[in-house]
C-alpha cells in the first residue's frame, strides 16, 4: 500500500511531526531568531503569535502539496483535499454543532436553568416585560459584541487557534497520513498525540510566567494535554467523516467558548 500512495509511513510521520514542530517553534521566532525587541503590552504579543501562526499555517500547506502524490495540481483540487470546499455547506456546520453540543448538555443545561431563574427573580421584582427592558438586553447584548470583536484574546481562542490548528492538524496532517497508509484509526489516534504535544510549551509559560510551582504546572498542563487528545480525535473523526474543514473548525471554535465541559456543580438538587 505504501508503493501504491507514493509516501512512506515514515516519511509521512516525520513530516507531521515537523509540521507540530514548526507551529510551536515559530511562535518564539521574532524574539529568539529575530532578536526583537519584548513586545510593550499583550496586544502587540498577541498580533505578534498570529502573525507566526499564520506564517507557520502557510509554510504547511504549500510544504503539504509539495509532499502529497498528487495527480493534479490545481488549487480546486488541492483545496478540497484540504476539506476547503461549498457543497453540502449546511450539513457540515449545522451536524458537527449539534453533535458536539451533546457533550456539553450538562453545562448547557445548567447555563439555563440559571438564565431562567434570573428571569425569573427580575419578574418578581415587578418590572415585567416592557419596552426599556428588552431595549437594555439588546444595549447590553451589542456592547458585548463590541467588547469581544476588540478584545485580543477573543480574536485568539475564536479565530486564529481555531483556523490556524486546524489547517495544519487537520487539514495538512491527516492526508499526508492517509497517503502514508496509515488505517483510519490510526490517524484519529496519531494526530491528537501530535496536536497535543504542541501545547506543551505552554508549560513554560505557566511555570515562569505565572508562579506556579512545578507540581502545579504539570497538573494543568497534564489535564490541557488529555483534554487536547480527546479533542483532537474528535476533530480528526468529524474532517475524515465529513470532508470538510469547516466541521471540525466550527467544533473546535465552539469548544473554545464553552471551555471544559462541566461534570458536576455544588449545588443542592444537581
Amino acid at each position: 500500500m505504501e508503493q501504491e500512495t507514493g509516501l512512506s509511513k515514515p516519511v509521512a510521520v516525520i513530516a507531521c511531526a515537523t509540521m507540530a514542530f514548526l507551529y510551536v517553534a515559530i511562535l518564539y521566532a521574532p524574539t529568539l531568531i529575530l532578536r526583537l525587541p519584548a513586545p510593550s503590552s499583550l496586544k502587540e504579543f498577541m498580533i505578534r503569535r498570529f502573525i507566526c501562526a499564520t506564517m507557520s499555517s502557510f509554510i504547511s500547506l504549500v510544504f503539504c502539496a509539495l509532499l502529497l502524490p498528487l495527480r493534479r495540481r490545481e488549487a480546486t483540487y488541492l483545496f478540497r483535499v484540504y476539506g476547503i470546499r461549498l457543497d453540502h455547506l449546511w450539513q457540515a456546520v449545522v451536524f458537527p454543532l449539534s453533535l458536539t453540543c451533546l457533550m456539553y448538555a450538562g453545562s448547557l443545561v445548567f447555563k439555563s436553568l440559571l438564565l431562567v431563574d434570573s428571569w425569573k427573580e427580575h419578574m418578581h421584582q415587578g418590572e415585567g416585560i416592557s419596552l426599556n427592558c428588552i431595549k437594555d438586553i439588546l444595549q447590553n447584548f451589542l456592547a458585548g459584541l463590541s467588547s469581544t470583536a476588540s478584545n485580543v484574546l477573543a480574536w485568539r481562542n475564536y479565530v486564529v487557534a481555531p483556523l490556524t490548528e486546524e489547517l495544519v492538524f487537520r487539514a495538512c496532517m491527516i492526508p499526508l497520513l492517509f497517503c502514508g497508509g496509515f488505517e483510519t484509526y490510526v490517524v484519529i489516534l496519531l494526530c491528537p498525540i501530535l496536536f497535543s504535544l504542541s501545547h506543551l510549551n505552554h508549560w513554560m509559560e505557566i511555570y515562569g510566567r505565572q508562579n506556579y510551582s512545578l507540581l502545579k504546572a504539570f497538573m494543568v498542563v497534564g489535564l490541557q494535554l488529555g483534554y487536547t487528545v480527546i479533542f483532537g480525535s474528535y476533530a480528526s473523526f468529524l474532517f475524515i467523516r465529513t470532508g470538510h474543514l469547516v466541521a471540525p473548525l466550527v467544533a473546535h471554535i465552539f469548544c473554545n467558548f464553552m471551555g471544559l465541559p462541566m461534570l458536576f456543580v455544588r449545588r443542592t438538587g444537581m
